[in-house]
């Protein structure tokens, strides 16, 4: 069934050297004169390394027995016995595939594709159900992280709003002055004007004031030398600063 240029090569041979197919030609001879027009020797070689490094790599179970058929006339020594040819071809399988067959006994290239087919369809069954566990615990996951950090976003939004709220103080409880630390409502601070802090006169300071002498004359001891003499009770040794004095005295004036 030769055609266009080995139908003419092999007509114009059957006239020079078989006078025109007086001389019998054997098969295996054909073959070899065919071969060594169309198929050079460093082809053969070439093709040859190739059918004996041949691996399955990305191939599928099909793609790989076509591309070892194909190559495998290129080594006629060893496709000539079925059983290197089935452990040439078992060798180049994936390597997951290799371990799981490479124990059996095949005796035929046939049982041998047919058990590599069935295995590879059980390893891809795996690996999918195996992706499709793996991808529902993550989007759990994925939305419980997502329910935390939304969580402490709301809770700095409440802190920092309350923080923004000023306090709110009761109408009736009075705010403490900046100056002498007392609650003495809306009027204006002794201490600040320089008015005696026991009765709130500007014509003299607490240590003249009338009543204070009018106590220490009826034997009363006088609040703001008592509380000068006193040591503080908290740290022995530490008398009460001066500025107490004044603001028990302003205290009492009140």
């Amino acid at each position: 069934m030769l055609q266009e240029r080995a139908d003419v090569w092999w007509a114009s041979l059957l006239r020079t050297r078989f006078e025109d197919g007086t001389v019998d030609v054997a098969w295996d001879e054909f073959v070899r004169l065919f071969w060594a027009k169309f198929v050079p020797e460093h082809i053969q070689d070439r093709m040859e390394q190739e059918f004996l490094s041949l691996t399955q790599g990305s191939m599928t179970m099909l793609e790989y027995e076509a591309r070892f058929e194909e190559l495998s006339k290129y080594a006629p020594h060893i496709v000539i016995d079925e059983r290197r040819k089935v452990k040439k071809f078992v060798m180049g399988l994936k390597p997951s595939l290799r371990t799981r067959l490479v124990a059996f006994d095949h005796r035929t290239l046939d049982e041998a594709l047919s058990a590599a087919c069935r295995q590879e369809g059980e390893m891809e069954q795996y690996l999918e159900e195996k992706k499709a566990s793996q991808k529902r615990p993550a989007a759990t996951f994925q939305r419980q992280d997502k329910k935390k950090a939304v969580y402490p976003t709301q809770q700095r939004s409440v802190a920092v709003s309350n923080a923004q709220v000023p306090s709110v103080r009761s109408p009736g409880v009075k705010k403490e002055c900046p100056h002498c630390g007392k609650t003495h409502g809306g009027s204006e601070c002794w201490l600040l004007t320089g008015k005696c802090l026991k009765c709130g006169s500007s014509d003299h300071k607490i240590k003249d004031c009338p009543i204070l002498q009018q106590g220490a004359q009826r034997g009363a001891p006088a609040p703001a030398v008592v509380a000068a003499a006193t040591p503080a009770t908290g740290r022995p040794g530490r008398p009460r600063a001066p500025d107490r004095v004044f603001t028990l005295a302003h205290e009492d004036a009140e």
